[in-house]
């Protein structure tokens, strides 16, 4: 960022930087330059169009259209035109380096002639303290073409979970176009509620369904790209699913928004394609709970989920024992040797 001043907690700030349009750029690795005591998450998209020609502008959903004397940047989209996330950081997470002959393609004859860099301010301290902010990713270039392209598809949801109780956001989306899918990478994102995120590759009919791994992990943790433990290759005709288990102990509704006082739910799956053809519907939506659950999708076989997609890993994907669970000031910690309870929630979960 060229120096922000953030105004306001939860402040979605963006910067657009113009790709050479002439020629592909390669990406092959991101190297955050950023603190979780600053930036609550970063965000790097590509757009044909950038949302504002300013060169810093307010991005988020927050207008504080009752406060507008004390905004410093005119609010506008990420994107005008033509969006797709590449990259996601958040909770001090480290350097993502992609696999050997992988890039991602941008500027050229791709549709992603600029990159937007968009920060989710945390906390406003620095900016009291009369500094600015230059939080951001380094990122690893080259010319030369790879053969295989990266991409990325993101699920999540919206809905809501209840006081002192425990629930699923679970969304769902089933790949039409002909292409041939391999996952690499994934990432988890939630706030302080979440308690793991998983997701899946689900293939087949009824009995014979098939929910295969790509990955799961507690929210809680550093949250960058980390690499898949099965070898998946996802297909036309095939689901990708995934569900984010949370735990609320506050005596009132939490929704999914976009202020750290809200929820999110989301799962990316980083993933490369031979060629040039990436997925063109790149993100995948529910409206969550209580409208949405994977039993309401009659192609969806329910009783086929893995037992461990609503279980906290160990690590190193889930907290140690004696670890916190949750985020903010919550206590409930991680005992891996204790039995996981079961609970009957619309469907059988199991945590």
């Amino acid at each position: 960022m060229p120096d922000v001043v953030a105004t306001h907690v939860d402040d979605y700030l963006c910067t657009a930087y113009a790709m050479d349009q002439d020629k592909a750029t390669y990406i092959t690795s991101f190297n955050p330059s950023a603190t979780s005591n600053d930036a609550h998450h970063i965000l790097l998209f590509g757009c044909t169009e950038p949302g504002s020609q300013e060169k810093i502008w307010n991005c988020g959903e927050m207008s504080f259209a009752d406060d507008s004397s004390a905004q410093n940047y005119k609010s506008a989209p990420t994107c005008a035109s033509g969006s797709s996330i590449i990259y996601a950081w958040a909770l001090d997470a480290e350097k993502t380096e992609l696999p050997q002959d992988v890039a991602f393609k941008l500027g050229g004859s791709t549709p992603i002639k600029y990159l937007v860099l968009q920060v989710h301010y945390a906390n406003l301290d620095k900016f009291k303290a009369g500094e600015t902010d230059r939080s951001g990713l380094i990122l690893t270039k080259s010319s030369t073409p790879t053969p295989k392209r990266a991409g990325v598809f993101l699920l999540l949801t919206g809905g809501y979970i209840q006081s002192n109780t425990e629930e699923v956001f679970e969304a769902a989306c089933r790949i039409d176009q002909d292409i041939e899918m391999h996952p690499f990478a994934f990432r988890t994102h939630a706030h302080k509620l979440g308690l793991v995120n998983s997701g899946y590759r689900v293939r087949g009919e009824g009995d014979d369904q098939e929910w295969t791994e790509i990955g799961r992990r507690s929210p809680q943790l550093p949250q960058m790209f980390y690499p898949t433990q099965n070898d998946v290759t996802i297909k036309q005709g095939d689901y990708v699913a995934a569900a984010c288990t949370m735990y609320n102990l506050q005596s009132h509704i939490v929704r999914i928004g976009s202020t750290g006082n809200d929820e999110m739910c989301n799962f990316y799956m980083m993933y490369w394609v031979d060629g040039d053809q990436l997925l063109q519907n790149d993100v995948c939506s529910s409206s969550g709970p209580p409208r949405y659950y994977f039993g309401h999708d009659r192609d969806l076989n329910v009783d086929k989920i893995p037992e461990t997609a609503f279980r906290v890993p160990p690590p190193p994907n889930g907290p140690a024992p004696g670890e916190p669970l949750l985020g903010g000031h919550h206590h409930m910690t991680m005992q891996h040797k204790a039995n996981p309870r079961k609970r009957q929630h619309r469907y059988q979960y199991i945590f």
